[in-house]
């Protein structure tokens, strides 16, 4: 009998989506949602790691504000593939809804999500949903704790209630807690939680392990985000630049202005003319050869097809050449 050879790993590819879609953008909002479902299929038959979902509210361009809805179609469009929601910003939902909603997502999916519980910090979004923003953390916790205990499917007391989450997923969702403050890293291990932070920071990881070192407990994984946010497969980058560089610009451009002073995040690019963006290393068109050198050095890719409101056709181009000239050698 032949020695058995393990099947070699795909470095780690995943897509990401929150469906932006400005103004200036041809076509409609529906394109979009129509093409990231049909994009997540694609991934899926192709090995792709995950699909990423992010949420914000009120935003001018149509930011995905209904993450978990979005959860549920791709869910139906695909059988294998993680689906992620980076970040939920949960002290802005009500908890036992939201719990409610994530177990219909696992039922869907056989088990597939993965929810980086999220603080949030614009201020328009605390005000719009009637949340106090200056206890947001202490209502993370509560809210997360109460998820957990929901999804066992039994009873529980909560705010002088009997609440109980029915039908009972088939597992929890995989909760990381987000940030990317010292005290994201203190309420992860409070928590009992894996840490998602949203900077490439060791420093912050070891803090999150010691801490669950000094409490006893056996750390979760700690997933630190690495390479750029954006990367667009092209045989001529020069070109498609000039295509890519409105949307761009208008996502480095209104993503940072929502930053407050201290806040960081390793999608954050502080870019006001398209010479800085191309500088910054956040954003990169590259050929398929370059390609593959960024994703052996970082050890896997995020591609975000529809970025800034990019059009589909624009996005499809660059996950064919992906799919023909960089993935056969992942």
């Amino acid at each position: 009998m032949a020695d058995y050879v393990p099947r070699p790993t795909m470095l780690n590819v995943s897509l990401r989506y929150d469906l932006r879609f400005p103004g200036f953008a041809p076509g409609t909002h529906a394109d979009r949602y129509q093409a990231c479902l049909d994009q997540a299929a694609w991934g899926d038959e192709r090995g792709i790691r995950s699909v990423t979902l992010c949420e914000h509210h009120g935003i001018d361009d149509g930011f995905m504000s209904a993450p978990l809805t979005v959860a549920a179609a791709v869910a139906a469009r695909t059988r294998r593939c993680g689906i992620s929601i980076v970040a939920a910003l949960v002290p802005l939902h009500d908890p036992i809804r939201f719990a409610e909603q994530c177990a219909a997502v696992q039922l869907l999916s056989n088990g597939r999500l993965m929810v980086v519980a999220g603080l949030g910090y614009r201020e328009q979004e605390f005000e719009m949903a009637a949340v106090d923003r200056s206890v947001r953390g202490r209502t993370l916790e509560e809210y997360v704790t109460v998820m957990l205990k929901a999804w066992s499917g039994e009873p529980f007391e909560w705010r002088g209630r009997t609440i109980r989450v029915t039908p009972k997923p088939p597992a929890p969702p995989m909760v990381f807690v987000g940030g990317s403050t010292k005290n994201a890293a203190r309420r992860a291990a409070r928590l009992g939680l894996g840490f998602f932070p949203a900077i490439d920071d060791e420093e912050i990881a070891a803090l999150y392990l010691s801490e669950c070192e000094k409490r006893g407990i056996q750390p979760g994984p700690v997933v630190l985000p690495r390479g750029p946010g954006f990367i667009h497969v092209s045989e001529d980058p020069e070109r498609d630049w000039e295509r890519i560089m409105p949307y761009a610009l208008h996502e480095a451009t209104t993503y940072a202005s929502w930053q407050s002073k201290g806040q960081r995040s390793t999608v954050r690019v502080d870019a006001k003319t398209p010479e800085q963006l191309k500088a910054s290393g956040g954003y990169l068109v590259v050929t398929p050869d370059q390609c593959v050198e960024v994703a052996k050095r970082d050890g896997g890719l995020t591609l975000h097809p529809l970025m800034g409101g990019l059009p589909p056709e624009i996005g499809w181009e660059s996950l064919r050449l992906f799919e023909s000239k960089v993935l056969p050698r992942l």
